[in-house]
């Protein structure tokens, strides 16, 4: 692909299949099923072989429901901390279950989805907090608004609930997992026999190497013979987790107290998770700053001061047109790119198991031009 102009996303299917493998034996021996959050990837040509692995896919809103019900088919599942009025008729006809957030949204709709043969649940708040270092992810947080807590729980509404669903982890493993859902069980216990289902979210990092699978189908074994329930996970990270790199280039290379190098990709635009989270992206070939004998800092091409990837360090020195490759972008890359500053979006490409590559979509001023008139 050396004549493809960067900066592009590469989708390379291996890696994608090494997932799904462990994700279909997770179903297999705890029972449960997988569903894709689209709000990680919903690069949707990768729907027809993620459909051969996983039981459906889990929407934020009414696009996403959209996206699964016509590309992904099996369940399609829906969470929104409070869903539109005008958007929910249009929902009925791609959700199969309704994941509410508060008592008051499901005195508003839970009647109309049953109506329509809907299952219905109701995100559950267990107010046990296994995060450490980023509090923008963490729903359990004090203030949180997601979730109904025990004080706010309504038993009253239990003739309404097919099931109940909770998501508190990022990256996690299975122990932050056990930890979470024994606090459920202390404050919610007594319902869950009346539960057809049980869902236990996403932040499961089930196929990160030494993700502890065992502890996690043992966990799920235990709650559908404790409980009689079905139940689901709905990862997206560990779907398309190392699955995927950005390729980019080097634009131009300065001096101001230490070596610079600004590329075509931009971590406002490209990578925004690098300053909302923030963190480092991995970089092949790269070390830590100093590790090796050239040192970088890596920047983009906008006007913002802080657009900057991070400090980086190479065997040589960086030249214009070298194509540097970061790792782990498919999972919320894409789906959070914008156009700021008119930075161009960079292009889609697929990497076959024999590695052809194709390129998927790509972009230009268009795309640009047509989000705001």
């Amino acid at each position: 692909m050396a004549e493809l102009r960067t900066p592009y996303f590469r989708v390379e299917e291996a890696k994608l299949l090494h997932n799904l493998e462990i994700l279909k034996k997770v179903q297999e021996e705890a029972g449960c099923k997988i569903l894709l959050a689209q709000k990680a990837f919903s690069m949707f040509a990768c729907y027809p072989l993620l459909r051969r692995y996983l039981a459906g896919s889990a929407a934020s809103g009414l696009y996403e429901a959209r996206l699964g019900k016509e590309h992904f088919g099996g369940e399609t599942h829906v969470f929104s901390p409070a869903y539109r009025a005008d958007e929910f008729e249009e929902l009925l006809a791609y959700a199969d279950h309704f994941v509410f957030n508060s008592p008051a949204q499901l005195d508003k709709y839970a009647a109309k989805a049953k109506a329509t043969g809907k299952q219905v649940g109701l995100r559950l708040n267990p107010q046990c907090s296994t995060q450490e270092g980023h509090a923008i992810y963490d729903p359990c947080a004090p203030g949180s608004r997601l979730g109904t807590t025990l004080e706010n729980f309504r038993p009253d509404q239990l003739p309404l609930l097919d099931g109940l669903h909770f998501h508190t982890l990022c990256e996690q493993d299975a122990d932050d997992l056990e930890t979470t859902v024994e606090a459920l069980e202390a404050q919610f216990g007594p319902y869950l026999k009346e539960m057809k289902w049980l869902n236990l979210g996403g932040g499961h990092h089930i196929t990160r190497p030494g993700y502890q699978t065992g502890r996690l189908i043992a966990l799920v074994r235990r709650l559908k013979e404790t409980y009689g329930v079905e139940v689901y996970l709905e990862p997206g990270e560990a779907v398309v987790l190392n699955a995927g790199v950005l390729v980019t280039s080097v634009l131009e290379t300065i001096h101001n107290g230490m070596d610079i190098a600004i590329l075509d990709t931009s971590a406002a635009c490209h990578m925004p998770d690098v300053l909302e989270m923030p963190y480092r992206p991995p970089l092949r070939g790269s070390g830590q700053p100093g590790e090796k004998e050239y040192t970088y800092r890596l920047g983009g091409p906008t006007c913002l001061a802080g657009d900057v990837i991070g400090d980086y360090s190479f065997d040589t020195p960086l030249r214009e047109g070298d194509r540097l490759i970061f790792e782990d972008m498919a999972l919320y890359t894409m789906v959070k790119t914008n156009t700021f500053n008119g930075m161009p979006l960079p292009a889609i490409v697929w990497r076959d198991r024999d590695g052809s590559d194709t390129v998927v979509r790509s972009f230009g001023y268009k795309d640009f031009k047509t989000r705001l008139s």
